[in-house]
């Protein structure tokens, strides 16, 4: 039973602007509870306690001011003095003697005796009584002398300060009711200017969790927590949405690699197919039995360029260690190129220079010859004539090295593409040749573990100019490293 009442009047889901209001709520509820109470019951007891010892008291200090006092006459006159200054009913009861005084005037009551307040028990000496006397409220505070036997009353208007107590008790009750009502209202509007920030941040991120990214959150709020929390939330959004971007363009050139792996590799291997089962022809001639071996293993050998390829650029991707930068005399490394292709510009009849002044660079010098192999590989590839020339010069802290062409050229809609694995100017050309579209690539994924940039430019019908730089070195760091 009591666990519904509490679940009633605390929800397990609720806004939190109810929650803000019920919380302000109960704590300021049980605040004006506790003062409530505190003023009807114990202020007002308090209060009547303290009156009773000081009547108590007062009564005490003039009975022992009529005992003073042997002369009756002078005992009537300082009591009707007494009652007169104090505002009080004074009555004296020893033996047959009765005075009954009242703010200085002598009355004549013979039923005073019966009074509740005259009416000692037992050994009580003391008697307090409130009581109606006509329209008034009175206060009664008895002493009886056990020695003597004397009896004194003394009779008191109720104070102003009762009431006085009791409009104050009112004016608290009716402001804690107003304070209550009033928290209310401010809670409300507190709750108001916190949840309307997050239903505007919930909605907003209930836009983006459904694909929403390009929508901005937006609060209108002063308070700082919410504006960071926008920001953040901004940020954040921005951030995935940039990861989304990126994870989708990663998924369309992991598509697009995957079908161009696939269709590079099914050509070689169903050439090799066909191949194997032509020479498994009976009564086949000599002549064709070694045109079609040829193939075959043209064909295989494409296919382990390709594959080696492939595991070369992975590892350049995954693998930033393989990179391993020394000091080296770059003419000494165009010479090895120049040796190794050199027999491929002589059979196109095209002219291979190369320039070779001594300059000293830093990198790793294997990779680097890879990238010379491949560019000046790709020219002589694209080139029906004219020069092929290996070329660098030192340009600030930098050599800028330069393989250019006289060939047919580069159209501009393939200069942005060129660098993309299997993208081919010339895919019918490449094919004859035996090239797997992965050289460039290659050469971006050395230079781009070395921290440099490979550029191009092109002109069709005149030629194009491949360029990067490398880190050059005074001759003194080749001497150290010796």
């Amino acid at each position: 039973m009591f666990e519904r009442l509490v679940e009633r009047i605390f929800p397990t889901r609720a806004s939190t602007q109810t929650w803000m209001i019920l919380t302000l709520l109960l704590v300021v509820g049980i605040a004006v509870a506790a003062v409530g109470l505190y003023i009807t019951f114990v202020l007002r007891s308090e209060v009547q306690i303290t009156y009773q010892q000081t009547m108590l008291q007062q009564t005490s200090r003039v009975t022992s001011i009529i005992e003073a006092e042997a002369d009756p006459a002078k005992r009537l006159e300082q009591i009707q003095t007494m009652t007169r200054f104090g505002d009080l009913r004074i009555t004296v009861v020893q033996d047959t003697l009765l005075i009954d005084v009242d703010k200085g005037v002598l009355r004549q009551d013979a039923d005073v005796l019966a009074e509740p307040e005259m009416q000692f028990s037992g050994n009580s000496e003391l008697n307090f009584v409130r009581r109606d006397v006509g329209n008034r409220t009175m206060y009664f505070t008895a002493v009886k002398r056990a020695d003597t036997g004397m009896i004194v009353r003394v009779a008191q208007q109720r104070p102003t300060l009762f009431g006085l107590i009791g409009r104050l008790q009112f004016t608290l009750i009716v402001a804690m009711v107003m304070a209550l009502l009033l928290a209310v209202f401010g809670s409300w509007i507190a709750a108001q200017r916190v949840t309307q920030p997050l239903v505007t941040i919930r909605n907003s991120a209930k836009s983006i969790s459904e694909g929403k990214l390009d929508e901005e959150i937006f609060v209108d709020s002063r308070a700082a927590e919410f504006q960071d929390l926008a920001k953040s939330l901004n940020l954040m959004s921005d951030t995935f949405k940039e990861k989304i971007d990126e994870l989708q363009k990663m998924a369309a050139l992991q598509n697009e690699f995957i079908g161009n792996v696939s269709h590079e590799v099914r050509n070689p291997i169903f050439a090799v197919g066909g191949y194997l089962e032509a020479l498994a022809s009976d009564g086949l001639a000599a002549d064709k039995r070694k045109f079609y071996a040829e193939k075959g293993l043209t064909n295989l050998e494409r296919l382990n360029n390709l594959f080696s390829d492939l595991i070369e650029i992975a590892r350049l991707e995954y693998r930033e260690d393989l990179i391993k930068p020394t000091v080296f005399e770059l003419s000494e490394l165009l010479d090895e190129v120049y040796e190794i292709e050199k027999s491929k510009a002589e059979e196109k009849g095209i002219e291979l220079v190369v320039e070779n002044p001594v300059v000293l660079v830093r990198a790793d010098r294997a990779r680097i010859r890879q990238v010379l192999i491949n560019l000046t590989d790709n020219a002589i590839a694209y080139s029906d004539e004219g020069t092929v020339r290996c070329r660098y010069r030192r340009h600030l802290d930098k050599v800028r090295i330069e393989v250019v062409d006289t060939g047919r050229g580069i159209p501009e809609e393939h200069l942005e593409r060129i660098f993309e694995r299997f993208h081919r100017v010339d895919p019918d050309r490449s094919r004859k040749s035996g090239g797997t579209g992965l050289g460039l690539s290659i050469v971006k994924q050395i230079l781009a573990a070395h921290g440099e940039n490979i550029y191009v430019e092109s002109t069709i019908g005149r030629g194009t100019r491949f360029w990067f730089e490398l880190a050059y070195e005074e001759a003194e760091a080749l001497d150290g490293e010796v």
